[in-house]
């Protein structure tokens, strides 16, 4: 029986979550309504508060949510053997997941919610995030952080462009392959990365990193 309730519980949950998605598609990530949240899943607002007792609670929600489905993505790419062809798939994969979904983009890379934090337990699946990116680089032999920031920096400039310039294209996702090389050529030749791993200790799921670093909400 409790598991029963339980189950109802979490599928009224992501019911939840998914309908303030779509407010957030329709309205802007700041103009989710907790009124019109209630009248989309079919229940009064003081019921609502039973779900999430603060609309900070239902970013929360959201954050986490799309981390795990960002994470699910990024996890679904059977990598090259080769760890910079590697490195370009996966950021590739993160850039194009960004700019389908503008809303979602910015409540987990850029800061338009006032006064919202994510939680530890939420904030832990954006480290898996940029953790798996890490583990990614040094394959590569990328191992300086100022060189890992800027190809962090890198995709976060194409995934922006392409949101604000063409959305629903390519066209600057088209240029961030080229700009990769560019970066990790430059780290070669200034001598401040280390040999890249071979291709049968390079990594081959994205979604399972052994470093735990602080994602771009820091």
């Amino acid at each position: 029986m409790a598991n029963s309730v339980a189950k109802r519980r979490a599928e009224k949950t992501a019911e939840i979550v998914a309908s303030a998605w779509i407010l957030a598609r329709e309205h802007g990530i700041g103009g989710v309504s907790l009124h019109a949240l209630a009248r989309k899943v079919g229940m009064r607002q003081p019921s609502l508060y039973e779900y999430f007792d603060s609309k900070l609670a239902l970013y929360d929600a959201m954050f986490a949510d799309g981390n795990r489905r960002l994470l699910e993505r990024l996890g679904a790419v059977t990598l090259s053997p080769e760890p910079r062809e590697a490195l370009k798939q996966w950021l590739h994969t993160f850039a194009a997941f960004g700019s389908e979904d503008s809303e979602l983009y910015q409540l987990l890379f850029h800061r338009p919610i006032p006064g919202f934090t994510p939680s530890a337990e939420s904030y832990a699946l954006a480290e898996k995030v940029l953790g798996a990116a890490y583990t990614l680089m040094r394959a590569a032999g990328v191992t300086e952080q100022g060189d890992m920031d800027c190809i962090v920096a890198i995709t976060a400039g194409i995934t922006d462009a392409q949101i604000s310039n063409d959305l629903g294209g390519d066209r600057w996702l088209r240029q961030l392959n080229r700009l990769i090389d560019l970066l990790i050529d430059d780290a070669i030749a200034r001598g401040a990365n280390q040999w890249p791993l071979t291709a049968s200790t390079a990594p081959r799921r994205a979604a399972s990193p052994k470093t735990n670093s602080s994602a771009s909400q820091s």
